[in-house]
């Protein structure tokens, strides 16, 4: 059987890279990425007919709330008991580009 990829092929997926690798990490790199590549075989081999495509193996619900439209407390009120404001926001210490 001939190898799945070659050393050749390794190197040039690598000068795409722009990877600088020594003749023996392409050595190294060819045997691990043929490991690869045959485990992906051995998946590909696997008959899938009757498994439905899933995103996760577990089934998600969703555990948020429902929005629920509510009173809200009043601007000025809020305001009213913040230290400092400005233009009607808070008005926070500067954090880049001043001393406090």
């Amino acid at each position: 059987m001939a190898p799945r990829i070659t050393t050749a092929e390794v190197a040039h997926v690598a000068r795409l890279a722009r990877l600088a690798l020594t003749e023996s990490e392409l050595e190294t790199f060819t045997g691990q990425l043929a490991a690869v590549l045959d485990h992906a075989a051995d998946v590909e081999a696997l008959d899938t007919t009757g498994v439905p495509p899933t995103a996760h193996p577990l089934p998600l619900v969703n555990v948020l709330r429902d929005d629920v439209v509510a009173p809200v407390l009043d601007r000025e009120e809020v305001l009213a008991q913040a230290p400092a404001t400005e233009d009607h926001r808070f008005r926070v210490p500067r954090i880049i580009g001043e001393a406090p």
